[in-house]
């Protein structure tokens, strides 16, 4: 199974208003691993960034300046998503911007539901913990991952974070790490993911003690001689 996990940075919080993407971040997970294969890009919003958006990504509208716009990367963008499952934290904010892109540039990109299925970690997050905070910091607490280096938000890194955080809610996998090798991007530059130094708390364990053992033996006594526990 092929996933993609996705974050964007924009302009403002509302593309009905004339706000734009200015960055999209993509790590793909197969069958619940990282593989290291990733897409990133900057995007010149062709308008003026928010100082409100500025002080919760730092982006700015000087160093966006001579990057691509979004015309030019729709497409490498789509064929890294395309078949894939989207695994989006907040997906209606993230999934209406790139479909807001998508209908700029006409009809040919259609929308994200055309190309791919979308899992929301926030209402998986609300679901699990109803009544409790679910903003990606917080499930970083509360499941032991390392968000340290996350001082600004920023797509590439919050979507890195985000499969951690997704893999230890839906049971974990064998290996988080993607390696020291720099993989080839989506965009046919070589650059390698930034990883975080994820010193997760080793797992405790509980035995039982000698009058829950005793207890245990006398429930599979009464079980009879054909106790399924014993065979």
């Amino acid at each position: 199974m092929r996933q993609i996990v996705l974050d964007t940075e924009t302009t403002g919080i509302d593309p009905k208003s004339g706000h734009r993407i200015i960055e999209i971040g993509c790590v793909e997970l197969m069958n619940r691993k990282l593989t290291g294969r990733h897409y990133h890009e900057y995007i010149n919003p062709q308008r003026i960034v928010e100082d409100e958006a500025i002080e919760v990504h730092g982006i700015t509208n000087e160093f966006l300046a001579d990057k691509p716009v979004f015309s030019h990367v729709a497409d490498s963008f789509l064929e890294f998503i395309r078949g894939a499952e989207l695994v989006i934290h907040n997906a209606p904010f993230d999934v209406g911007f790139i479909d807001h892109e998508f209908a700029l540039l006409g009809q040919g990109h259609g929308r994200v539901d055309d190309h791919c299925s979308v899992i929301d970690t926030l209402v998986m997050a609300r679901d699990k913990h109803p009544g409790q905070r679910n903003s990606l910091d917080a499930l970083c607490k509360r499941y032991g991952v390392d968000n340290s280096g996350r001082v600004l938000h920023g797509a590439l890194l919050d979507s890195e974070i985000l499969a951690d955080v997704y893999l230890m809610m839906t049971g974990g996998q064998t290996m988080l790490s993607l390696g020291a090798e720099t993989e080839e991007n989506a965009a046919g530059q070589s650059s390698a993911i930034r990883r975080l130094n994820a010193s997760r708390p080793a797992l405790r364990v509980v035995s039982a003690n000698a009058d829950e053992l005793q207890l245990h033996e006398q429930k599979l006594d009464s079980l009879g001689e054909d106790c399924l526990w014993r065979r």
